[in-house]
């Protein structure tokens, strides 16, 4: 124990040494380049305002109720309308929670599509092939709909509106992997 006192003092004495030998001149670090073009890093957006939340949460809800309806009655395969009720069940469930917080904050999510929406679920309307445009546009909007919570329960303007973020997520989670199924 006495000896490794003695290496441990020695030691520090002879970087204390070594140290007082170096120059005292301090150097700037070397700026680090940044890239330019399409690698440059994306800005940081700002955070979506409890309204855009509450307008977008909600678009998605009702677009993932309505195209569900419409694949109960479309889908010609089980494993598609299992999963239609299972969205209509989970979907509101999740706006009936938007709704209710956004109450608190009045502000309430739209009970129409919007223009985009409307024009998704014209489209599984008129598909030929309705199962693989529904599995499409379900995956899409999942995704939307995953980048969308997941950015405002970590960064959400509203601290009412962010724990129905933060509980969304697992339920969009849970869709997209049964997704991969269909």
């Amino acid at each position: 124990m006495h000896e490794l006192r003695k290496v441990s003092v020695s030691l520090c004495a002879a970087l204390l040494a070594a140290c007082s030998n170096q120059p005292s001149q301090v150097r700037a670090p070397k700026p680090v380049p940044r890239p330019a073009g399409p690698t440059a890093p994306k800005p940081i957006r700002p955070p979506l305002s409890a309204a855009d939340f509450v307008a977008r949460a909600g678009a998605i809800d009702l677009f993932e109720i309505e195209s569900a309806q419409l694949a109960l009655e479309r889908s010609g395969r089980r494993t598609v309308r299992d999963f239609a009720a299972m969205e209509i069940d989970g979907h509101k469930g999740t706006s009936s929670q938007l709704a209710l917080a956004g109450r608190r904050l009045n502000l309430l999510p739209s009970r129409a599509l919007t223009a985009e929406y409307a024009a998704k679920l014209d489209q599984l309307r008129t598909a030929p092939d309705f199962d693989a445009a529904y599995k499409r546009a379900q995956l899409t909007s999942h995704q939307q709909a995953l980048a969308l919570l997941q950015a405002y329960a970590a960064r959400g303007t509203s601290p009412t509106l962010r724990p129905v973020a933060a509980a969304g997520i697992p339920v969009i989670e849970r869709h997209l992997r049964m997704l991969r199924y269909l």
